[in-house]
């Protein structure tokens, strides 16, 4: 395993101003939050089990006793000003007390089950307010402390892919290649796999989100390996397509269409730009190909703490980017049957253009 990496700080501190702008924004006054994922965002807080309140003036950690100084020592080390409480019987009592003198409390419609909203009607009492995308809609600009973390997911992954690649020549199956990008990844000091590896060779390439199998893959076949690394809670995200051998010419014209169309759209990354603007330029170019019915999902999604998170890259996108958002630009050609080709980059929004986090080479052919 790798020493820890030097990062750089986060503003976690200045997180619960910006939410509590976009709570009110939602017509609330204070914020329960039970998505753990942000929970973490505005606490530090990395427990299985907890709720953050986000009043008008206060923030406050609820867990049980299993967290009691983990709670306290991340909360310290994010550098929020939090008050942590400690509790397996009385969170009722607890959050009861934070809330008074507050009229309307937002829920997180995606994350309080039918029976958790009946029961948070019980404990305060006052007029609760379903919203969607509170928390979500601040963690959409990354501070340089986030990047930095994308960052050092991003090279663990480019590093993983380097060192396996060869193995692709000797016939594996693609669960092995998958297994040796995963041990890859925490050898080289990630915390976990961003999401489930997928590698697809031949015809499962045109599947584009099959599960590795045990099927070896053959010579000739375009091999698709989408993969990402956790540092510090920061997900990264890369796809790249290789070739065992030679492909034949339209596996070929397939893979260059691709990283054409791919090329375009990470060029249409710019502040202010529209984010429908990134999706148009990659489905132009497969389209003038004549494939564009074989382009089947979105172009892209933002990154950070989750693996898919907002903006999403798409044509009904109506907004632009911003100076922070990182997102990935991932257009796929999929030939059922046949084959399949995507190339993917993590790729942050700078007032200078697109900045590639992911680095590996597009090159097709392996020996």
């Amino acid at each position: 395993m790798t020493d820890s990496p030097v990062l750089v700080p986060m503003d976690v501190a200045g997180r619960a101003d910006r939410v509590r702008a976009s709570a009110a924004d939602a017509g609330c006054d204070a914020l329960l939050i039970a998505n753990l994922v942000n929970v973490r965002y505005l606490t530090g807080f990395t427990g299985s089990a907890g709720l953050a309140w986000l009043g008008p003036d206060e923030l406050v950690l609820v867990t049980d006793r299993r967290y009691d100084e983990q709670a306290e020592s991340e909360a310290s080390q994010a550098g929020v000003d939090v008050r942590v409480e400690i509790t397996n019987d009385a969170p009722k009592e607890l959050l009861a007390a934070a809330a008074g003198g507050v009229d309307r409390i937002g829920l997180e419609a995606a994350s309080v089950s039918w029976a958790d909203q009946r029961k948070y009607t019980e404990w305060f009492g006052v007029e609760l307010v379903p919203t969607t995308g509170v928390v979500e809609r601040c963690r959409q600009t990354k501070d340089d402390g986030e990047i930095d973390r994308m960052a050092k997911a991003a090279a663990i992954a480019d590093a993983a892919l380097a060192e396996v690649r060869p193995m692709l020549a000797g016939g594996p199956t693609e669960q092995e290649v998958a297994l040796a990008l995963d041990s890859a990844f925490r050898r080289r000091g990630a915390e976990k796999s961003a999401f489930t590896t997928i590698v697809a060779a031949g015809p499962n390439a045109a599947l584009p989100h099959i599960r590795p199998t045990d099927r070896p893959i053959g010579s000739g076949e375009l091999v698709i390996m989408d993969m990402g690394a956790v540092v510090h809670g920061y997900r990264s995200d890369m796809t790249r397509t290789v070739a065992v051998g030679e492909p034949d010419a339209l596996a070929q014209r397939v893979f260059d269409t691709v990283r054409e169309a791919q090329q375009l759209g990470v060029e249409q990354v710019a502040v202010g730009a529209p984010i429908s603007e990134v999706d148009k330029a990659c489905r132009e170019r497969i389209g003038a190909d004549g494939w564009g019915d074989a382009f089947v999902h979105g172009t892209g999604h933002g990154v950070g703490l989750d693996i898919h998170e907002q903006p999403w890259v798409r044509a009904t996108a109506t907004e632009l980017l911003e100076v922070g958002q990182v997102i990935t630009v991932e257009p796929g050609v999929y030939l059922p049957g046949f084959c399949g080709a995507r190339v993917e980059d993590t790729v942050v929004v700078t007032a200078d253009g697109p900045r590639r986090l992911t680095h590996s080479p597009k090159t097709l052919a392996v020996a």
